[in-house]
């Protein structure tokens, strides 16, 4: 009985390990052919036959649906990383310039947020319901407000406004890939209340 107990951990670990390769593979193929990459492309950027593939992930739905909850997990961990800044300010710019760092690390999902929001979306709202990820964010809203560093009007909404702009941008070649230029002056925007009244939003994320 020992003996089959040690033989099922080694298949673990390497049930495991091949997953990882296959969503490393995942963004790599996704971030250069869009939401149209091959499994099969996929598969041998992995090292991986296309089986392996399939068996963690039975659609390429799964894999993009896989990819976007990883994301979120990273933009969750950085939220919270940055609530633990004393300053404000510097806690909720960070969380937007660390954010869209690892949107650009992650390109693939720039371009599936552009053809398919839906799935980006799903994925936000999941990580909401299973880490309170929305909630972190409204903290550092919240505390930025108080302090008189955010623009009073800024809403929660407009984080995932601002970072599916950016990933437009980060797609591009060009001169619009200068995508921190972009942010620099949207940050700049959000920290004075002297400009133009903002629209209202009009669709508002659920809270969990």
């Amino acid at each position: 009985m020992a003996s089959e107990t040690l033989s099922v951990r080694p298949q673990r670990a390497d049930a495991r390990r091949n997953r990882e390769r296959v969503l490393e593979a995942a963004r790599e193929i996704f971030g250069r052919d869009g939401i149209e990459a091959q499994m099969d492309d996929i598969a041998a950027c992995a090292g991986v036959g296309v089986g392996t593939v399939y068996r963690h992930f039975a659609t390429k739905d799964a894999l993009v649906q896989a990819l976007a909850a990883r994301y979120f997990e990273g933009e969750d961990q950085i939220a919270r990383a940055a609530l633990k800044l004393e300053d404000p300010w510097e806690a909720f710019s960070g969380f937007i310039r660390n954010g869209a760092e690892l949107l650009a690390a992650n390109r693939a999902l720039a371009q599936i947020s552009a053809d398919r929001p839906e799935v980006m979306k799903d994925a936000a709202i999941m990580a909401d319901v299973e880490l309170g990820f929305f909630g972190v964010v409204q903290a550092l809203i919240d505390r930025a407000k108080d302090e008189g560093v955010l623009r009073p009007d800024f809403e929660l909404e407009d984080v995932p406004a601002i970072m599916c702009s950016l990933g437009a941008l980060q797609t591009s070649r060009g001169a619009y890939a200068n995508w921190r230029r972009v942010l620099g002056m949207v940050l700049d925007g959000c920290h004075t209340c002297s400009g133009s009244k903002l629209p209202p939003v009009t669709a508002r994320l659920p809270r969990s």
